[in-house]
């Protein structure tokens, strides 16, 4: 296992993100934006998707994109994480998630995992690039916006891709963000885990502003297990799974609730996790350090 420093990359985006309460049917008024004096918290439906669509590993069945389709129209989530996809499937998802939320703007992040044997990305069995990716709507393209993304410091050499993380600050009022961390080491997975939570994210928070904190991943660990995902979550942060490798963890001005498991029926070997976030910015959140 080697530590090196890890690529830290900002895109900024031309958007406003203003996220909708999506605990509202969808024919009643969007709601308040996010804003630093809101009194009411902001409620938001997110959804967590491992779709092993590289077509190289074992879990690939080519119908998991057919299914990711389905669960976003169904349930029609405000925030989307994805790992294991290729650079085409995000633009395909964006599409989707168009059309569940019309009249909004759509951002569409993605992130490839890096391979260390050519110093280029992980690549799909089709060419494309692979890695992970994140979904959100807006109201409009007003205001520049900013995407933090790189690989991890310390990664598994005995596994030629090198596990990627993506952010999105939405609007100054939420950052979201995903990993997919290392499946072959996990006191790997761990070390992964706790430099993202203790260094990266709250570098991003020092830098750019505190913001509230949501990740999504699936990040190889269990809770109850050796090594603990519990472990390497920052004292008062809240944390749900899927009751195995996948995880949503929160910073403490972010409540989870109404954890739910959606089927996905064989097509990858995940299960859809879709948890409600209710972000109130007069909690105090967990400053950066």
């Amino acid at each position: 296992m080697a530590t090196r420093p890890y690529r830290f990359l900002r895109r900024t985006l031309a958007v406003v993100c203003l996220l909708v309460a999506a605990a509202l049917p969808a024919n009643r008024p969007a709601a308040s934006p996010v804003a630093a004096d809101a009194t009411q918290p902001t409620v938001l439906r997110m959804l967590q998707l491992n779709l092993c669509n590289s077509g190289r590993a074992g879990c690939y069945t080519g119908r998991a994109m057919t299914r990711a389709e389905e669960v976003i129209s169904i349930e029609a989530p405000d925030l989307v994480t994805l790992n294991e996809i290729c650079a085409g499937d995000l633009s395909a998802l964006h599409g989707v998630f168009q059309t569940v939320h019309p009249g909004r703007t759509v951002v569409a992040a993605f992130q490839a995992a890096g391979d260390r044997p050519s110093g280029d990305d992980t690549r799909c069995r089709n060419g494309q690039r692979f890695g992970i990716g994140l979904l959100t709507h807006l109201r409009t393209p007003a205001t520049p916006n900013t995407v933090y993304a790189g690989t991890h410091p310390t990664q598994d050499l005995a596994d030629p891709e090198e596990r990627a993380w993506l952010c999105v600050d939405v609007d100054g009022a939420l950052l979201a963000c995903t990993t997919h961390l290392s499946a072959t080491g996990y006191r790997v997975a761990l070390t992964q885990c706790a430099h993202l939570l203790d260094t990266i994210l709250p570098t991003i928070g020092r830098d750019a502003g505190y913001e509230p904190t949501v990740l999504g991943g699936d990040l190889n660990l269990r809770a109850g297990h050796d090594p603990d995902v519990r472990s390497c979550t920052p004292a008062g942060h809240q944390r749900v799974d899927d009751g195995r490798l996948q995880h949503v963890t929160a910073t403490t001005d972010i409540t989870l609730c109404c954890r739910s498991l959606v089927p996905m029926h064989g097509t990858t070997d995940h299960p859809g996790l879709l948890v409600t976030l209710a972000i109130d910015r007069s909690r105090p959140g967990r400053p950066p350090a």
